[in-house]
Order: structure tokens, then sequence, then C-alpha cells
């Protein structure tokens, strides 16, 4: 579909759902064919639980993309695998950089250590691209108090450089949002968040956080990094935010 005709697809979906709930425009969504085929792309970290438990109540069979970077926490990994489980999704996908890929581009294993975006391209950005082909679209769990280039995010987007759509039901959410909503639904936490880590993603570029601290400051620390790669604006990498 020619760009000019998703932006106005977007916009003319962003009018119909501008004043629905997140639970409304996600539920509504997956069933509206102007939105096409969707796929919820997810981390299984911190926050990640509210869309799951949200896609599980609307559309049990949605297909859900877990990226196993293969170097995620055992923790992260156990998650998945009993929130799954926990709430009857019956279409996960879970995908991985190829074996060929990871042999030329890191076969030691120590890639991380010196080009984290190399790194995070290997095995996070390729294998999303891979894995959403097909796909009209992909939803997100993105917010607008994530930071100032996501303050004015809406429900639909283009992504950028594609011809597909992001959805995003909890942009308008807030903190006190999610909190409220994993506990009148008694979602499971992920383990490592009681132990210091508001943000997860892999063991080797993830360190707790200290009280007070920015939530995304255990995220590659030391460099100025607090994004993987797979969200972007305007052809550049977004620097706030949960990655999906």
């Amino acid at each position: 579909m020619p760009p000019n005709d998703l932006s106005q697809r977007a916009e003319a979906l962003n009018a119909r759902y501008r004043h629905h709930s997140a639970t409304s425009v996600l539920s509504h969504t997956l069933r509206d064919p102007e939105a096409g085929a969707l796929a919820l792309v997810s981390s299984f970290g911190a926050e990640s639980v509210v869309l799951l438990h949200m896609v599980a109540v609307a559309k049990p069979d949605t297909p859900v993309i877990f990226i196993d970077t293969q170097m995620l926490f055992t923790e992260t990994l156990v998650y998945q695998q009993e929130v799954c489980e926990r709430l009857g999704l019956s279409d996960v996908r879970v995908i991985r950089a190829s074996d060929e890929a990871l042999e030329t581009t890191d076969p030691a294993q120590t890639l991380h250590r010196h080009d984290t975006d190399a790194c995070c391209t290997l095995r996070k950005t390729v294998p999303l691209q891979r894995a959403l082909q097909g796909f009209d679209g992909w939803i997100t769990g993105r917010k607008r108090f994530q930071g100032a280039t996501r303050a004015s995010l809406d429900f639909f987007e283009v992504e950028d450089g594609t011809d597909r759509l992001k959805v995003n039901p909890l942009a308008h959410w807030t903190p006190d949002d999610i909190r409220t909503y994993m506990e009148e639904n008694r979602l499971p936490k992920h383990p490592l968040v009681a132990r210091g880590y508001p943000s997860i993603g892999c063991q080797p570029c993830t360190t707790p956080v200290a009280p007070g601290e920015d939530p995304r400051a255990g995220r590659w620390p030391g460099q100025d990094k607090t994004e993987c790669g797979i969200h972007f604006v305007d052809g550049k990498v977004t620097r706030q935010g949960e990655n999906a």
C-alpha cells in the first residue's frame, strides 16, 4: 500500500477510536479490517503482562512474537512460559537470529562487549523484521509518558520506512494505570522487578537500578544507549521507554 494511503488509514483509525479506552482500542482493532492482520510484539518484561492479558481477553489466538536473543535472563524465559500458559495465549512465536547469522557475525558471543548496536541489530531488529513479514501492523506497549519523542503518540501510526502500522493501545496510560491494572487483574510480576530491575533486557546489558534512579538507568549502563532499535522516529532510533 502506498505510504500516503497508509497514513490516511492511520488518521482514519485514530479518528474512529480517539475517545476509546485502551482495552476498547485493542479489542476492536484486532477485528477491524482497516487495521489488517496484527501481531503483538512482547519482550515479556516488567510491564508486558498488561498487553498480554488484554490480548488474551480480547482474542487469545492473536500472534504473539517474543524475541529470544539467547542472552536473556533465565527468569525471563521461565516467566514467558508461565505467563503464556496462565493467560491461554495459543499462538506464541519465539524468534531468534539464524544460526548462520550468529556464526558469521558473533561466533564468540562477545559482540555486545564492543558494539551493542550491532548486537541488537543481529539478535533483535533483523529477526523481528523477518517475523513481521506478512503482517499489516504490530501492537506495541509504548506510552506518551516515556519521553519527549512520544509525547504526542497516537493509537495508530505508520512504522517508519515500512508499509506497516504500529498500534499503541496504552499510548495515554500513566505508570499508575499500569500498576492499577496489574493489581486489579492479579497479574504475575516479572520476578526480577522485586530485585531492582524495573526495565529488563539481555543479561549482559542490564543491571539493577538504585531507588530514585531513572527506570532505564540499568539498560546499557555507562553507554549513550537506552533503546535496542526496533522503534524509529523519522529514521532515528528512539531513546525512551520499553521496546515493546
